[in-house]
């Protein structure tokens, strides 16, 4: 935009979405400078809608558990959800979030672990996630600390950009035994035409998978968790990707196999998922 240009309601908005706050306070400069070189950090994402999130007890267990893994403390669930509030006051009510825990003590040195970890949260204008379907590149791949949601990953970047410079949407990763796991910044989840299936390896859960799955429970529809390779692909009826921007993304392609389409797989993970009640912070 021009600086005689007047701004839109969009701009408007997407102006009134977007704040820092670290530890209930706008964010300035210098207390950002030091996570621009910081891989030892973990976060959270949350679509947030009517100024409510969908598994938000799953969010703060997330994050309870990496700062405990990471920095050997957690900050009080209270008062995380004390500094999301407060960054949502500063917005519209829909709107996507992400909870950032660090040490401000910094990285590559064996102290740290004595002083509380800091919370930068930020805001931005909601997201839905693409349509679908998409054709996912299978590359073998490990992510460190799986069951945690860290900063360092710019593998996940460069294995997405690679797949779309081979023609597919994203990728998705293949441990060292040749199991599915996940997908760039995704779960993946199966559909035999009777039960959702989830892969067994070692990967992050995430909370819409959380989500999906206590749902799923509560509808009565049946589930398992089983390795599932690429030679297993040709004999399911469906697949997806999800995470916080969405439940359900359709797949119509792994690496070289093709999947069927499956709008009713897609339609149940949605349903379960809006049968979660959303929570206020």
């Amino acid at each position: 935009m021009s600086s005689n240009a007047q701004p839109q309601d969009g701009d408007i908005l997407a102006t009134l979405s977007y704040v820092a706050q670290l530890n209930g306070r706008p964010a300035n400069a210098r207390d950002l400078a030091p996570l621009a070189f910081a891989g030892h950090a973990h976060f959270t994402a949350m679509q947030v809608r009517d100024g409510r999130v969908r598994g938000l007890d799953l969010h703060l267990e997330r994050l309870r558990n990496a700062s405990k893994e990471l920095f050997g403390q957690a900050l009080p669930d209270e008062q995380v959800r004390a500094h999301l509030r407060t960054a949502l006051a500063a917005g519209p009510a829909d709107l996507s979030l992400t909870a950032t825990v660090y040490s401000r003590v910094g990285e590559f040195t064996a102290s740290g672990g004595e002083a509380p970890p800091d919370l930068l949260v930020r805001t931005a204008p909601a997201a839905s996630g693409p349509e679908g379907p998409l054709a996912l590149a299978a590359v073998e791949h490990e992510r460190f600390l799986p069951a945690v949601k860290h900063t360092g990953e710019s593998a996940k970047t460069y294995y997405l950009r690679e797949a779309v410079g081979r023609g597919f949407d994203d990728a998705a990763f293949l441990d060292r035994r040749g199991r599915l796991s996940e997908a760039s910044i995704w779960n993946l989840a199966f559909w035999d035409g009777t039960a959702v299936i989830w892969p067994e390896a070692e990967m992050l859960t995430g909370t819409t998978m959380g989500v999906v799955r206590r749902r799923l429970d509560r509808l009565g529809v049946p589930q398992r968790v089983q390795e599932v390779t690429p030679a297993d692909l040709p004999s399911l009826s469906g697949a997806v990707v999800m995470n916080s921007w969405t439940p359900g993304v359709p797949v119509h392609r792994i690496g070289e196999t093709s999947l069927p389409a499956a709008p009713s797989f897609v339609d149940l993970l949605h349903r379960a998922y809006a049968d979660e009640p959303p929570t206020a912070p």
